[in-house]
């Protein structure tokens, strides 16, 4: 049996600076990543990713907007099962939202990619977090 997840790499603008949302988890090592978690048996992944991060940060569905042409899988082991995690890109269109992480997260950050990489602990994400940037930088996406 594989396990499915899925999520958003959330980002914002601060004038020409991207800054991405990291939270740290409150169980084990405290690891950083962005919001994510399992899907729900009936549940596309794109509504888990919703889902999930409503619960993970408190950001409501209107305050984010996907980036539709980025969409990336990863798929790596946990103990002896594979693991597929789906990401799509957001952006936080509401500077003024508040993040609130649940009892799932001890804090959150918004970062720069330099710091986001050295948060984050995996090799894929590093990969995911570095292909966003570059993505973001040639397109310069519009709100």
């Amino acid at each position: 049996m594989s396990l499915r997840a899925a999520g958003f790499i959330i980002f914002r603008r601060a004038n020409t600076i991207i800054e991405y949302l990291l939270l740290q988890a409150s169980y084990g090592h405290h690891h950083w990543s962005p919001p994510k978690g399992h899907v729900d048996p009936g549940e596309s992944d794109l509504e888990t990713a919703w889902r999930e991060t409503s619960e993970e940060t408190g950001l409501p569905q209107k305050a984010l907007s996907i980036i539709p042409d980025f969409q990336r899988t990863l798929t790596y082991m946990v103990g002896d099962k594979n693991k597929t995690v789906i990401y799509w890109l957001a952006e936080l269109k509401d500077q003024n939202e508040t993040v609130k992480v649940s009892e799932e997260h001890t804090s959150f950050k918004w970062v720069q990619i330099d710091e986001a990489i050295q948060l984050v602990e995996h090799d894929d994400i590093i990969g995911l977090l570095r292909e966003v940037n570059d993505y973001l930088s040639k397109n310069k996406v519009k709100n």
